[in-house]
């Protein structure tokens, strides 16, 4: 009797390989993306305690359950909390992300290389602080940075030409893949683990997309990463253990990702794994704002001087802007919370041409009841420039465009404003990077007398200073 299914257990599948191959094999020798990885570093756990200053974040953070002592415990910056790798993986994680603050890759699909973090550093301190218990060599940051480097590259390379939005599936898989696979390198784990680790990652999947779209746009989209770097690294730890793999997870006919998920379609890799991803990187600098509204909401503080006494005289608001920017952030009606706030470009362009500016909390219900915002809302105009979405995919511009004009009752209008690469750009790094050390540095001054400010400062913005820290020497100079 015959089977349409073959039985033998096939080989692993080459993405699987591959990814296992880079994370075990590839030396990092680029002195730039070291640098960014540091800035990454530094960012992310600044956007994290600044996270902490609201409760809908730290009502969630924590043990699962109260009371739990784990020992040589892992450290959640910016609190006392000692929790096990996996939940300080989602508690490092969840408050990296939850203001839509730190950095991000935008490609055929979009996502935050950073939500990696949370699992990076939950694994790398848990293991520091257990060898130096037993009196073993800690890891080193070195190894949190390269691993840093590679989990941004996994994510990003993933990204480039495959789409799981459109597909209805959420970013945040490759989070989980890209943290189980360098996570169980950071373990010690073989070739084989490694790829145990991944293609779990790939059976587990992905969350849809129903959280960070209207009508159901909530805060969800501000944990999942969390949890998708938390369960990257619960993976790992079971494939370090032994637990079985799946070789065909993505190609197995008719059970794999690509036959039931993915539209019977391979996955396509422009370029191999190096450091692309880290050295390309957009850094969030000067708002917490859905990156694809970045340039716009530039464009809208350089138009507020012109129109913040004239609110009452604006006819209408035209807005010039990229595909990915209409199918995720162009919101018309009613927003029901932060979250749908903080994905929504009119309404992000409202308030800054309003206030002249846009911070964390112009996306709760105190900022959005000023009804100027809505009014504003109610006169945009938003459009595709189709130069736009091509220099948006466009490995050598990867632009970012918004452009913002404003017309008024009379007739006239200001000057039509353009912007193409956003503060965070790579273009703009020499411009960037002194905003974002201040931007870390006020995010320090949230928790920490100016003495503890001080150290991190010290040992964080110093490269061979911190590569040479112990982890959780590094980690503990954030207890508060």
């Amino acid at each position: 009797m015959s089977t349409r299914i073959p039985a033998n257990r096939p080989e692993p599948d080459q993405v699987l390989l591959d990814i296992a191959d880079y994370v075990l094999d590839f030396e990092v020798d680029s002195s730039s993306a070291y640098d960014t990885a540091r800035y990454c570093l530094i960012d992310s756990l600044g956007c994290a305690l600044e996270a902490l200053d609201f409760p809908a974040c730290s009502k969630l953070l924590g043990p699962l359950v109260a009371g739990t002592v784990v020992p040589h415990g892992v450290r959640v910056p910016g609190t006392r909390f000692r929790l096990d790798p996996v939940q300080a993986a989602f508690n490092i994680g969840t408050a990296i992300r939850w203001l839509d603050f730190n950095d991000t890759w935008l490609a055929a699909e979009w996502g935050h290389p950073s939500d990696n973090l949370g699992g990076i550093l939950a694994t790398a301190d848990w293991l520091s602080r257990r060898r130096a218990a037993n009196g073993d060599e800690p890891l080193r940051m070195w190894k949190v940075l390269e691993a840093t480097i590679k989990a941004y590259e996994i994510q990003g390379i993933l990204a480039l030409d495959n789409s799981f939005n459109r597909v209805g599936l959420d970013h945040v898989l490759l989070v989980k893949v890209a943290t189980a696979a360098v996570c169980a390198w950071l373990m010690g784990g073989s070739r084989e683990q490694i790829v145990n680790a991944v293609s779990q990652a790939f059976v587990d999947s992905a969350p849809l997309r129903t959280y960070r779209h209207a009508p159901n746009t909530g805060s969800r989209k501000s944990w999942a990463a969390g949890d998708a770097t938390a369960r990257g690294v619960f993976l790992a730890i079971l494939s370090l253990k032994g637990e079985m793999g799946y070789p065909s997870a993505l190609s197995a006919p008719l059970w794999g990702f690509y036959d039931v998920l993915f539209k019977q379609q391979a996955f396509r890799f422009p370029r191999p794994y190096a450091s692309y991803v880290m050295e390309n990187v957009l850094f969030k600098i000067s708002f917490p704002a859905e990156f694809h509204a970045q340039t716009a909401v530039e464009c809208a503080v350089r138009l507020h001087p012109l129109v913040w006494d004239r609110l009452e005289a604006i006819d209408q608001v035209l807005i010039r802007t990229h595909e990915s920017a209409l199918r995720i952030i162009d919101k018309q009606g009613p927003l029901h919370n932060p979250a749908d706030r903080d994905h929504c470009l009119q309404y992000m362009v409202a308030y800054a041409l309003i206030h002249g500016s846009l911070h964390s909390e112009a996306y709760e219900d105190a900022a959005a009841a000023d009804p100027r915002i809505d009014a504003l809302r109610a006169k945009m105009h938003v459009c595709e420039d189709q130069r736009f979405s091509v220099d948006y995919l466009d490995p050598d511009k990867r632009s970012i465009a918004n452009a913002l004009q404003v017309v008024f009752n009379d007739g006239s209008r200001s000057e039509e404003l353009l912007v193409e690469y956003p503060l965070g750009h790579r273009r703009r790094r020499q411009e960037g990077i002194p905003v974002l050390v201040d931007k870390f540095r006020r995010n320090l001054a949230r928790r920490f007398t100016p003495e503890q400010q001080q150290v991190i400062v010290e040992s964080s913005l110093d490269m061979q200073r911190l590569g040479h820290l112990a982890v959780n020497e590094y980690i503990d100079q954030y207890v508060p």
